[in-house]
């Protein structure tokens, strides 16, 4: 079955993980993604174990169900190409500085007026307009200016800011990114007309981290202060059993009182400082410490059972390599193993969307570079001549 992104054509002119993450999710639902990369390829092909030069299992990752064209866009017969290939479009998608797109003819008011029903889709560090639009931007830097890395810190307990161990910024962004896109065409449709949209990565994470963390700022109470408690006690973690670690959370006065009850401390049911949400919360840390202490009496397995019993929410707390042992995440096909045509059988992650009718799926792997080049070329109406001029 045909995804919901079917007959969509997007030209991808993206490079490490914000834009490639957001138009993967194009791909995963069928959308024709045309990604264009520089001779050399973009920078993630290298990054990372692989079996063929040009093929990380980085980048393998992060461009599945697209097709690659190569084009040197310092030269003009390959800028003329590209926009060919635009005229055949529905949306055109980049995250180069807004100056650069503009020196190559392929920001918005120039593509727009060439192609009225164009989605213009663009991402970068910072706002438009603003004083910083065309500064240089990365995941670590947004991660720090949005107070992301000072959360992470404090609520690890560690000596200063610490970036979170993954790219969350970009994906993140990549994730709106994606949305955007799909919200415009969407607009499209009803108006026959196509727009520009762009997403500034540290307005994106702003927005992503602040709706608990404004707390007592939202009402100006100076005294409840920023940051919501419950997230930044230091007992927020996995908890350590007898042989490992689990999570639990326990949100309502019910489960709470289970828990307790499971803890082998019942008496606390009744214990003032726990009663309801509002004195839990100001008692935080005190009530995350009961559980610490609790935990080691028994090994994970023994815990599991019980809170199972007590229908509370629980699981292991679990390493990169224990992902793939995971029962449940055996029996969702959390990770397919795929066939691809030059890198033999790799392990990819499935996605995540259940559609009922217009499912999403894994197509192909990621595209070796320039693999597609003549092919969506002749889509465009070159000529075998102009092809051949192109690769020369």
């Amino acid at each position: 079955m045909a995804g919901p992104l079917e007959g969509i054509r997007v030209v991808d002119l993206t490079s490490i993980v914000l834009g490639p993450y957001g138009t993967q999710m194009l791909g995963d639902a069928g959308a024709d993604i045309i990604k264009v990369e520089p001779p050399g390829g973009e920078m993630t092909r290298a990054i990372g174990p692989h079996r063929s030069p040009d093929q990380s299992a980085y980048y393998a990752n992060l461009n599945r169900n697209k097709r690659s064209l190569v084009l040197d866009l310092k030269l003009a017969p390959a800028r003329a190409a590209l926009l060919r290939v635009i005229d055949g479009a529905d949306v055109f998608v980049h995250n180069m500085r807004a100056g650069a797109a503009a020196r190559l003819g392929l920001d918005a008011t120039t593509l727009l007026a060439r192609c009225p029903r164009l989605i213009h889709a663009s991402a970068s560090g910072f706002r438009l307009g603003s004083s910083k639009q065309d500064d240089p931007a990365f995941d670590d830097l947004i991660q720090g200016m949005c107070g992301l890395a000072a959360l992470n810190g404090a609520g690890t307990g560690a000596d200063g800011p610490r970036y979170v161990p993954s790219v969350m910024a970009d994906k993140i962004s990549g994730h709106t990114l994606a949305t955007a896109i799909t919200m415009a065409l969407f607009a499209r449709e009803r108006s026959g007309v196509g727009q520009a949209l762009h997403v500034p990565m540290l307005d994106t994470m702003l927005a992503f981290l602040l709706p608990e963390h404004l707390w007592g700022k939202t009402i100006d109470d100076a005294e409840a202060g920023l940051g919501y408690p419950r997230l930044l006690t230091p007992h927020r973690r996995p908890y350590a059993t007898k042989d490992g670690y689990l999570c639990i959370i326990a949100a309502t006065d019910d489960q709470w009182q289970r828990l307790f009850t499971v803890l082998g401390r019942a008496e606390l049911i009744v214990d003032p400082r726990f009663a309801d949400l509002a004195t839990r919360t100001t008692h935080i840390d005190a009530l995350y410490g009961v559980v610490a202490d609790m935990l080691p009496t028994r090994t994970t397995a023994e815990w599991l059972t019980e809170l199972a019993r007590a229908d509370l929410p629980h699981g292991p707390a679990h390493t990169l390599e224990s992902l793939f042992d995971d029962p449940y995440l055996v029996e969702i096909g959390a990770f397919p193993r795929f066939q691809h045509p030059t890198e033999g059988e790799i392990t990819m992650i499935a996605p995540a969307v259940d559609f009922s009718s217009t499912p999403l799926a894994i197509r192909s792997g990621a595209p070796g570079l320039g693999a597609h080049s003549a092919e969506i070329l002749r889509e465009a109406g070159l000529s075998e001549a102009e092809i051949s001029g192109l690769a020369a």
